[in-house]
């Protein structure tokens, strides 16, 4: 599989800390999360017009009109029913191919990768990988632990089946779920086993709810583990790698996972102070943005990690081609 194109796309309205708590809650988040501030969609934008204009520009940077198959990953699908792909793909003129939403948290891109891979080993020959996310819909933003956390945006992959001989982009993926910890993140209200909120919760329950703690301890173990688990079956070092790109989760959860490894911090790519956790966006939004500003060049050696909600987990490695990204002006969407 080799990617061919990235692009990403990040709304226009621009929140700062300073819009959303006192000086000492924003001296605490810039030091404890790393967020300064995160990008918020404007009424009548939704998910699916991140998530086409994110692709558009994925697919104008190859200089493609049209693909074989389209992945939305997302934690924040405009409607339960029915999936935001397919109107993607018809905004973006692809009516008639396959489209589909994957939920798998944070994790979602790398597991849209895993699945794009697969579709190219049989007769496609052309992927759009999408990670879109309006977070801010659901925050409470009375909520001091997920309200100055997450932002808005979305990022695309132009993927395509390697041609004969030639070396793909990505490694093997180490990939992985623990269910036991579901509700370690998770918005407890709005689908089957609970349409609505708990009596006398009002509108808690159709907000996200996030253990912290907890949620640090796996992120940590398990992002390690898999990005042990990917270097190794792609059989490199550590030091082999040149740059660690992991989902922007917060600066705190960076830190302990370089810790851990060890890996020097300093080559550790991070946007999360401009855009915030942006979950399933997170990892294509920082791998379009490094390489349409230089940060990634082609020959780096590349370990890339996820974690999120489900708890989901995955990693692959990548060495990076020369290849374009386009990102967005910071304007509203127009579809």
């Amino acid at each position: 599989m080799v990617l061919a194109g990235l692009g990403c796309w990040l709304p226009s309205t621009v929140v700062a800390n300073t819009d959303l708590m006192n000086p000492e809650m924003d001296s605490f988040i810039r030091r404890r999360i790393g967020v300064i501030s995160r990008h918020r969609i404007s009424d009548g934008v939704a998910t699916v017009h991140l998530a086409a204009e994110a692709a558009a520009l994925a697919m104008a940077a190859v200089g493609v009109r049209t693909v074989d198959a389209l992945i939305l990953a997302t934690t924040t699908p405009d409607r339960l029913c029915p999936a935001g792909a397919p109107e993607v793909a018809s905004r973006l003129g692809l009516t008639g191919i396959p489209a589909f939403d994957i939920n798998a948290g944070c994790s979602g891109f790398l597991y849209a990768l895993e699945l794009a891979r697969g579709l190219l080993a049989t007769s496609t020959g052309t992927v759009l990988v999408i990670g879109a996310e309006s977070a801010s819909t659901m925050i409470n933003p009375a909520d001091p632990s997920t309200a100055p956390i997450f932002g808005d945006g979305a990022g695309a992959a132009v993927v395509r089946r390697a041609e004969p001989g030639e070396e793909g982009t990505f490694g093997p993926m180490v990939w992985g779920s623990d269910g036991t910890l579901a509700d370690a993140i998770a918005i407890p209200a709005g689908g089957s086993r609970q349409r609505v909120p708990a009596p006398g919760r009002g509108e808690g329950d159709l907000f996200l709810h996030l253990r912290g703690p907890e949620v640090l301890r796996n992120a940590v173990r398990r992002m390690k583990s898999a990005a042990v688990g990917a270097a190794a079956a792609a059989g490199w070092r550590l030091d082999d790698v040149d740059l660690l790109i992991t989902h922007q989760a917060n600066a705190a959860i960076s830190t302990a996972l370089a810790a851990a490894l060890p890996f020097p911090r300093e080559r550790m790519p991070s946007n999360i102070d401009r855009v915030g956790n942006t979950a399933a966006a997170s990892v294509p939004i920082l791998l379009a943005e490094a390489t349409a500003h230089g940060v990634l060049a082609e020959g780096h050696r590349l370990l890339i990690t996820a974690f999120g909600s489900g708890l989901s987990w995955a990693a692959t490695t990548a060495v990076w081609p020369r290849v374009p990204s386009l990102t967005s002006q910071e304007k509203e969407p127009t579809s």
